[in-house]
């Protein structure tokens, strides 16, 4: 589907790839893997057609929609969050109008077997072929349910985009690229400004999507429950997997494992053969020989070993000094901000040692009770710290307090004591800043170098108190696991604001759940949590059923009259419910032979030969687009079994 032949990128005298040949398939679910500056934003631009390589070739069908969400974006947006995200719908929304004025036209004919009137209705039959492939009319359910699946409420609808911070206005966008159902879908970070319900939403949107996504993230649960392939660049090069991030990066150690070997064999083969070549140089008897060995050292391709960063560095946090037992107390704490409650006569109490997360969706009081910890805003009700308690805050506006004179090193060198003093290049490196980085001034910093920067500065600070707001946002994954492991082992107590599952797994023992004004606690990790609140989800669901069953004065004329049914009508309903099943079963089997030729279409799509041959690529479009009308087909066939299953039922 998009085909990407011999990509190289070069910046002045520095290649950032070399030859890059690989081809996403329809429905490859993609991550791209590499440290951070390997080249994966910029590889997801080329996709978007937004940058263009030094060399090589990026083909892409014309008929094939790419949906593109960068990582960073500017908002022109001005209208109200309903119009923006209806945006989506241009196509549908003039397809509605032409079949409206082709209607009014036919209306007002009368020559019914004119050559003009059949054209008038071959033109609103491909454009109502056009509207229900589309999705039809009925979008605005569509718009509902995306809106309110990534945080959205409906009192937001009317709102104005420009009310919005950009982290609601990128999840506006987000909404327009799903609406807009594209073939493939090309996400740079989605989940940064998603809390952890959205990104549970997103995960399942983008599982079942029939459409393919090749996604940039630094959230490794994200990552491993949507990609089962994964692209790694690493020194301009591409390693292709077909395994989720995790899996992949066991091939990736076995394959290192592999090369060292190759690697060592060779420098015993190259080592032998200069010995040689030197020990009988200059001895005529042995020229030949000597000249043989030289041309085969020539000809030699030497083998490289990837630098992969495997290096044992575990950062600490100081001691913690000692505290008193109960670390944060709060009774009756509310806040407001005008008429808008946002936390309402909240109690809870945090002890000494307890790691614990904040959860729930943005806007909830996450932050807002991180901030009235830390004594930054005012609010009603009794909030105490225990016996010397000494905090550690980490939060966006901390980026902004650093002094703007120093250098990053300088930065760290003031704060560092003891035996760290000897690894802060080390440190430093595990978030990013390495070799002669550590020079640059801090007024020269991006927002999100400066943000590392004072996460590593807290990394330093005697403190018995971690409150956390949203700490792994700009880290990569190596340099999360860094801070997690040090998190981990702080003695103190934790309280961390995050929607990163893989970062709070396995490091926090309570969550505090924010919702409805209140604080809800919950013992246990995080998995824990979200699999309760999966259950409670769908139990709520299952009440809204039934209350909604009980509202509408409907009864179904099958259970009315499955008394009254005779033996004829009972034996009919059977034999329909067993026709139903012969047909449910006939296609699932042609689904799985599609399925089984598509398989054997990719194997053949990798040789760049078939990816470039028009007919191959016609034949591979044709057989999936049949796939995907058998699917249709199995819904359909699917729903008329169950509507017979539950008839059948009603009469047993």
């Amino acid at each position: 589907m998009v085909s990407v032949n011999q990509l190289a990128v070069e910046f002045g005298g520095f290649s950032l790839f070399n030859d890059v040949s690989f081809l996403v398939n329809p429905k490859d679910k993609l991550g791209l893997a590499g440290k951070n500056g390997a080249g994966k934003s910029t590889l997801l631009k080329i996709l978007a057609g937004i940058q263009s390589p030094t060399r090589g070739v990026v083909s892409i069908p014309k008929d094939i929609k790419i949906g593109y969400l960068p990582q960073h974006m500017k908002h022109d947006d001005t209208g109200t969050v309903w119009e923006e995200v209806e945006k989506a719908f241009g196509e549908l929304k003039v397809l509605e109008t032409e079949i409206e004025d082709l209607n009014l036209q036919l209306a007002e004919r009368t020559d019914y077997e004119s050559e003009s009137y059949l054209d008038l209705i071959h033109k609103l039959t491909e454009k109502n072929d056009r509207l229900s492939l589309l999705g039809g009319g009925n979008y605005a359910s569509d718009i509902e349910i995306t809106l309110k699946g990534l945080g959205f409420e409906r009192t937001d609808f009317e709102r104005l985009t420009s009310e919005f911070s950009g982290g609601w206005r990128m999840r506006i966008q987000l909404a327009k690229i799903l609406l807009q159902k594209p073939d493939v879908f090309l996400l740079d970070e989605p989940t940064n400004h998603l809390d952890i319900e959205s990104i549970q939403w997103f995960e399942d949107f983008l599982k079942g999507y029939g459409g393919a996504v090749v996604l940039v993230s630094h959230d490794r649960a994200f990552l491993d429950n949507i990609t089962k392939r994964t692209i790694e660049i690493q020194m301009g090069k591409i390693y292709d997997y077909k395994a989720s991030y995790t899996e992949y990066l066991k091939l990736r150690e076995e394959r290192r494992e592999q090369q060292l070997a190759a690697y060592r064999n060779q420098q015993k083969l190259i080592e032998d053969t200069e010995k040689f070549i030197e020990r009988f140089r200059y001895q005529a008897t042995k020229a030949v020989q000597v000249q043989s060995r030289i041309k085969q050292l020539e000809k030699i391709e030497r083998i490289e070993v990837d630098e992969f960063d495997n290096s044992s560095l575990r950062i600490k946090f100081p001691p913690a000094p000692h505290s008193g037992s109960i670390t944060i107390d709060g009774k009756g704490v509310s806040k407001s901000y005008g008429s808008l409650d946002v936390l309402k006569d909240v109690d809870y109490t945090i002890e000494r040692g307890e790691k614990v997360a904040f959860i729930g969706r943005n806007g909830e009081g996450k932050t807002t009770m991180a901030r009235m910890i830390m004594s930054e805003i005012d609010f009603t009700g009794s909030l105490k710290l225990g016996h010397q308690v000494k905090i550690g805050y980490f939060a966006q506006n901390q980026a902004d307090l650093l002094d703007e004179n120093l250098t990053i090193l300088e930065t760290i060198d003031h704060v560092a004591v003891g035996d760290i003093r000897l690894k802060i290049r080390d440190l430093l490196g595990a978030f990013m800043f390495s070799g002669e980085a550590v020079e640059k001034k801090v007024s020269v910093l991006s927002g999100g170098e400066r943000t590392r920067l004072a996460m590593v500065k807290l990394l330093l600070e005697p403190v018995n108190l971690l409150v956390l707001d949203e700490p792994t946002n700009h880290l990569d994954i190596r340099s999360k696991e860094l801070l997690k492991q040090a998190v981990k082992d702080f003695e103190g107590t934790v309280v961390v604001v995050s929607h990163d599952r893989e970062f709070l797994d396995g490091l926090v023992d309570k969550v505090y759940e924010f919702r409805n004004k209140q604080m809800k606690e919950h013992l246990g990790g995080i998995y824990e949590f979200l699999e309760r609140k999966k259950l409670e989800s769908l139990r709520e669901l299952e009440a809204q059923s039934s209350n909604k069953n009980a509202k509408v004065e409907k009864v179904d004329d099958a259970k009315k009259t499955a008394s009254k049914l005779s033996y004829e009508e009972r034996k009919e309903i059977s034999r329909k419910h067993k026709k139903a099943q012969q047909l449910v079963e006939k296609c699932e089997e042609e689904v799985a032979a599609i399925e089984l030729l598509i398989e054997e279409l990719d194997e053949q799509m990798q040789d760049v030969a078939n990816a470039s041959d028009p007919d191959f690529v016609k034949k591979y479009q044709e057989v999936n687009a049949s796939l995907e009308a058998k699917m249709q087909e199995w819904e359909d066939l699917h729903e008329e079994l169950g509507n017979m299953e539950e008839l059948k039922q009603q009469l047993d």
